[in-house]
């Protein structure tokens, strides 16, 4: 019910506000405002996302928790589809989400609704049992193997999905 709700006071607010002002300042500076934003917040956008995926990618190579990274990357994407949005109710609130700190409390709002039950890197025992821990060891692997001369070649044909 708030979704529902949500999509019919956002258009109403905007048609409000192009209403006032429009007839405020004009039709011809009304039309300049809503594609000078759309044009800036992408701008914004594409630096303040770049920036984010930096973020994102020194967490992995770190190994840290990469959910903050990854929430103000959806967030900065958010704000871009808000900006690409005609209307100045949308374009203030994309804007917004593009200042860091708006996007920080956002996310500790988030964090704080949220639980996160456990968090893992890569593949390894914990996908089955998650009490175990990895070893050192764990990268170790033994086998035999048996070098094959060229000479040796296979009695068949192949599947024909194979070379031999």
């Amino acid at each position: 019910m708030p979704l529902f709700l949500l999509f019919i006071a956002i258009p109403l607010i905007e048609i409000t506000l192009f209403i006032q002002l429009g007839g405020l300042i004009g039709l011809g500076w009304t039309l300049f405002i809503v594609i000078a934003t759309a044009i800036i917040g992408a701008a914004m956008v594409r630096s303040q996302g770049a920036l984010a995926m930096d973020r994102l990618r020194r967490s992995m190579e770190d190994l840290t928790d990469p959910s903050e990274p990854l929430a103000h990357g959806a967030m900065i994407l958010f704000s871009g589809a808000l900006m690409l949005t005609p209307g100045f109710f949308t374009d203030a609130v994309g804007f917004a989400l593009l200042v860091p700190g708006v996007r920080q409390a956002v996310f500790r709002w988030a964090q704080s609704r949220i639980k996160m039950r456990s968090f893992q890197m890569g593949a390894g025992p914990a996908q089955t049992d998650p009490n175990a821990r990895r070893k050192p060891d764990d990268r170790i692997i033994d086998a035999e193997f048996e070098d094959i001369p060229s000479e040796h070649r296979p009695n068949h044909n192949g599947s024909g999905w194979t070379k031999h």
